[in-house]
């Protein structure tokens, strides 16, 4: 599908750059043989990543932001140790899960290349909901390299709100339409739409895990203007 006009690529950086669940499964099952408790560590990871998803989407809204993503990790932990009955996780625990885990993500593997190969041809950003010392902490140690990194934490309105994606096409001087902005997570690429960018799907079938029923459903095919399995595919897929 042609995209003629295309000028900057707008990333998702949480999902659809960032193994995510492979980092917080992994630090949970250390924390658990630490206190010799054994549990669905995957799972667990998943209802993480949704508690603290949830509090993050739409953020700005009726006021200024009082957190960014680093304080919902360690809020949303809090709350889920008390629910899954794992007081017996200490400080260091609580600090390896809720900081060291995300700033530690692997990025999949087809990112850093995909990403260098785009640079060439268009501005490519970050423009995601995580905090700015996420993305530079992952990014520097996934040798990711930015012409832009839009952080909510600094715009002020977090996605999905309508104004987060307006400020993010204002900073990189673009009208929406020039904008492509690059997802796993539908309702990301869903209110992008609404306010002009364009679309591409990046298929993470493994961004939850083995755990086939904790994948979100996707959407038919065709729905946005493009759909790829990797970054990779991205420079030849943009006209």
């Amino acid at each position: 599908m042609s995209l003629t006009g295309i000028k900057a690529l707008t990333f998702d950086t949480g999902g659809t750059l960032l193994d995510w669940h492979t980092g917080f499964r992994d630090a949970f099952a250390e924390a658990g043989r630490r206190h010799g408790i054994d549990r669905d560590w995957g799972q667990i990871a998943n209802r993480f990543r949704r508690m603290s998803m949830e509090m993050m989407l739409d953020l700005g809204e009726v006021g200024p932001p009082e957190y960014n993503f680093d304080d919902a990790h360690a809020r949303s932990l809090e709350a889920l140790l008390g629910e899954e009955g794992l007081d017996a996780f200490d400080e260091t625990d609580r600090y390896r899960i809720a900081w060291e885990a995300p700033h530690r993500l692997a990025a999949w593997p087809d990112v850093r290349e995909g990403l260098a190969a785009l640079r060439e041809r268009y501005i490519v950003a970050s423009f995601t909901l995580l905090s700015y010392r996420l993305v530079i902490d992952t990014s520097r140690r996934n040798g990711l390299t930015w012409d832009a990194v839009l952080s909510c934490e600094g715009l002020g309105v977090y996605k999905l709100l309508p104004e987060a994606y307006l400020r993010a096409t204002k900073m990189l001087q673009l009208a929406p339409a020039e904008c492509l902005m690059v997802a796993c997570h539908p309702f990301d690429l869903d209110a992008a739409a609404k306010v002009g960018f364009r679309t591409a799907l990046v298929r993470r079938p493994n961004e939850w895990g083995a755990q086939v029923a904790d994948s979100p459903k996707m959407p038919p095919s065709g729905t946005y203007d493009l759909e790829v399995d990797s970054i990779e595919e991205l420079p030849k897929s943009i006209d």
